[in-house]
């Protein structure tokens, strides 16, 4: 094999490799970010449940009862969002 050969693919394959390695490379995020992505998480599902349970009332006629329950549906959501967040941290 001719050597302007192999030094070409030697470095088609450092540049593969090097391309790799950025992609790869995953910093880990700020403590701010985290606690502003799991309090979002949080947020995000109580809201959604609350707003769920207002339309279903409005339309049944069952005001609070359905508010209620699905506030506190969506707080067991977001807690369960939190408990998978932070065990995907750990990994």
């Amino acid at each position: 094999m001719p050597k302007d050969t192999f030094k070409t693919r030697l470095e088609i394959a450092k540049n593969k490799i090097s391309k790799k390695k950025l992609f790869d490379n995953k910093k880990p995020s700020s403590s701010i970010g985290t606690a502003f992505k799991m309090s979002t998480e949080l947020v995000s599902a109580v809201v959604v449940g609350t707003i769920i349970g207002f339309i279903l009332d409005k339309t049944f006629g069952t005001k609070p009862w359905l508010i209620l329950i699905f506030f506190f549906v969506g707080v067991i959501a977001g807690i369960m969002n939190v408990i998978k967040s932070a065990k995907n941290m750990q990994k």
